[in-house]
């Protein structure tokens, strides 16, 4: 897995060792390290909040007569400390759960909900589809092949339906026939739009009503290779109510995956879940270890 991650990371592993091969094999005292090595995690796209942090962080801990290799060892450890701070519960309960999955249109979210019951099915879960985007007839056809691909049950509305009516309707359909998970993929229009949060909320409201203490997940869809205006979208996103975690859509092939440090630093919300191509197998739960281990080794 860790050989795999680093593979899907190349782009931001060259954008950063490229740099940080210089900095840390070089005979450059404790300070020049640090400036160089506050423009490489910029230009990975950590985001200069983060950056700040993590360079401070570094001034406070490290002596001035540190060799450069105690000073990336130090790194490391600054980066794992961020990304462990948003702890995650495991992926798979005992209970059925009702999981909504959120994002703006374009960012990989209906191929991150095929991803998601790829991988509750494979753990041997009852899984059903339910198409919530009313709005936008290629969502619905999307889901509609990825559940013919993965030979799974989906329920759909007509266009331009109450999205939170077919969520209704999908709900009686997964307490009538005892499934495990239920997998609702949601509208995104523009993130800025006030709209789509209420019917978000409203969605959410007709899921606690039908069924106590759910939705149990409420997962954001963020697109990695836009950097740091993903960050922008959580922000946005993150005034409606719920959010548990994020799944990373896109981390291969992206020069900007340093985005994950400063997302988890700057919203608190845990990744759960990393897309790594375009298959519905094409994915990898979050590790902060191994994804510490797979940027900067």
């Amino acid at each position: 897995m860790l050989n795999l991650l680093k593979k899907k990371l190349s782009r931001t592993r060259l954008t950063l060792q490229e740099k940080l091969t210089d900095v840390f094999s070089s005979n450059k005292n404790r300070e020049e390290i640090l400036q160089e090595l506050e423009e490489s995690l910029i230009l990975a796209d950590v985001g200069l909040p983060t950056t700040e942090k993590i360079i401070t962080a570094l001034r406070q801990k490290t002596k001035k007569t540190d060799s450069p290799l105690e000073i990336q060892k130090r790194l490391k450890q600054e980066i794992l400390a961020i990304l462990s701070l948003a702890t995650s519960e495991t992926p798979v309960r005992a209970d059925p759960q009702v999981i909504m999955v959120v994002g703006i249109n374009g960012g990989g979210k209906t191929t991150s909900v095929a991803k998601l019951a790829h991988y509750y099915r494979e753990k041997g879960k009852k899984v059903l589809l339910v198409a919530a985007d009313t709005f936008r007839a290629a969502a619905q056809e999307q889901l509609a092949i990825w559940a013919d691909r993965l030979n799974l049950p989906l329920i759909k509305g007509q266009y331009g339906a109450d999205p939170a009516a077919v969520v209704y309707d999908a709900l009686q359909s997964f307490q009538a026939k005892n499934y495990d998970i239920c997998l609702i993929d949601t509208a995104g229009r523009l993130h800025t739009n006030r709209n789509l949060m209420a019917e978000l909320e409203k969605i959410r409201r007709v899921i606690s009503r039908e069924i106590p203490a759910a939705p149990h997940e409420i997962l954001l869809v963020l697109d990695a290779s836009i950097g740091q205006n993903a960050l922008i979208q959580a922000k946005e996103f993150y005034k409606f109510s719920g959010l548990t975690g994020i799944f990373l859509a896109k981390l291969d092939g992206t020069a900007k995956g340093g985005c994950v440090i400063s997302i988890i630093d700057q919203l608190g919300l845990p990744i759960k879940f990393v897309g790594i191509g375009e298959k519905e197998m094409d994915y990898l739960i979050f590790s902060p270890e191994d994804f510490v281990e797979a940027l900067l080794s």
